[in-house]
């Protein structure tokens, strides 16, 4: 069940948001004032927020800008009575994902929620998918941690590169040419030892201490890492 978080200092608006939320299958939080919601938000798991501009504390504005810096990927519809393009162009600019005016049609709220909600579970499954596990080999592409078991390898900018030519591969051999300009942007020179270099660093690193042995040699060919 998502979690949508409402703030909003009109109590009337804030409850009758929350019982066609609730109508719709989704768990609500209500927040009446701005340090109150903004805290609540980055405090417990919430999908979604619901945002009023003018509120007591801390407005809007500013508790947008607070969210989307801690929770980058946190949907926030901004729902105010302030209708100039300014405050839309504001609201955008702190981070909201959308905004609408008030009055509203609950149809359309309904509808924005829908879209966001579907738009951040896109997004989350896109960056789920950038961790690769290959046997006992952890490798998170986007925060760029490698672990072996439960052992953390720390390596250098380009044996990460190299390593994560390898990873995006999987299970294909990829030739020194081509790890030569994806790694290092250089026109392979066949007298030239660096990739074989970084490989043995790579080897020294994940595959030397640990069972099973994941990098391969294909003569003639280059490398491939697989469980063989």
């Amino acid at each position: 069940m998502k979690t949508i978080l409402i703030i909003e200092d009109d109590r009337r608006i804030a409850q009758n948001i929350s019982r066609g939320l609730a109508a719709e299958g989704y768990q609500t939080e209500i927040a009446y004032e701005g340090y109150n919601g903004r805290d609540l938000a980055l405090q417990q798991p919430v999908d979604l927020v619901i945002l009023d501009i003018n509120l007591p504390g801390l407005n809007g504005f500013e508790v947008c800008r607070n969210l989307r810096s801690a929770k980058p990927h946190l949907p926030i519809i901004m729902l105010t009575a302030l209708g100039e393009v300014e405050d839309k162009v504001e609201g955008l600019e702190r981070g909201a994902d959308d905004y609408m005016v008030k009055p509203f049609d609950w149809r359309e709220l309904s509808a924005r929620v829908a879209t966001c909600l579907r738009r951040s579970e896109r997004l989350n499954a896109n960056i789920a998918d950038e961790v690769v596990r290959i046997a006992n080999l952890t490798v998170n592409l986007t925060a760029k941690d490698v672990y072996r078991d439960t052992q953390r390898i720390d390596l250098t900018g380009k044996e990460f590169r190299l390593l994560e030519e390898l990873v995006r591969n999987r299970g294909r051999v990829v030739t020194k040419a081509d790890l030569a300009e994806r790694v290092w942007s250089l026109n392979f020179d066949p007298g030239t030892n660096v990739v074989e270099v970084y490989i043995n660093y790579l080897r020294k690193k994940i595959d030397k201490d640990f069972e099973p042995k994941l990098i391969h040699t294909r003569s003639g060919l280059g490398y491939v890492l697989k469980v063989d």
